[in-house]
């Protein structure tokens, strides 16, 4: 793993663990099973295949199954919409994106919580794909970045991260988020 990508880890980790206390006295370990439970909880309902297919051709669309993206199990993406073939992400290419992101510990009964984010009246967000360095693209964490290694610009997806890979502004808090995102090249 490149070292940009085991920074925001790191970082979000050592924030964590100066924060535990602050959270009904639970221990970092103890939150990690928590939300472990949170996103075993969401998957439960879901169809979960453990592999990339190894051509990279998703099955897509609402009903589509979500896939493990890493082997420690942070990342699960399902494709909404593969986007254009060939429209691939270079790297430290400026991408806005839009997204709408649900708290997983908040879910209940197959029913998400209400979401946030910036779908539909805000203005875009963007990073530098792979480039963490910059704090608008390291801000954000590595989860976001993750469905670019396998699909084109323009895709859709729900992808569920996990604290460790996502925004650095709640990864302390341990809690693993929902997002459906689209990406553009520009506005």
């Amino acid at each position: 793993m490149k070292i940009t990508r085991i920074l925001p880890v790191l970082t979000g980790a050592l924030l964590a663990l100066m924060w535990t206390s602050c959270d009904d006295g639970k221990t970092y370990a103890e939150l990690l099973l928590d939300e472990d439970h949170y996103v075993n909880n969401f998957l439960a309902d879901q169809q979960v295949v453990q592999e990339i297919p190894a051509d990279t051709v998703f099955i897509y669309g609402e009903n589509a199954p979500y896939y493990r993206l890493d082997e420690d199990g942070m990342l699960y993406m399902q494709v909404l919409d593969p986007g254009t073939k060939g429209n691939k992400v270079v790297a430290d290419q400026q991408i806005y994106f839009r997204y709408t992101k649900y708290n997983l510990a908040a879910y209940r009964d197959g029913e998400l919580p209400d979401g946030e984010g910036n779908n539909l009246t805000l203005s875009p967000a963007w990073f530098r794909y792979g480039n963490f360095q910059m704090v608008s693209s390291s801000a954000w964490g590595a989860g976001i970045q993750m469905p670019l290694h396998y699909l084109p610009i323009d895709c859709k997806v729900n992808i569920v991260i996990k604290s460790q890979y996502g925004e650095s502004a709640t990864q302390a808090y341990v809690i693993p988020y929902l997002y459906t995102l689209t990406y553009h090249v520009r506005e």
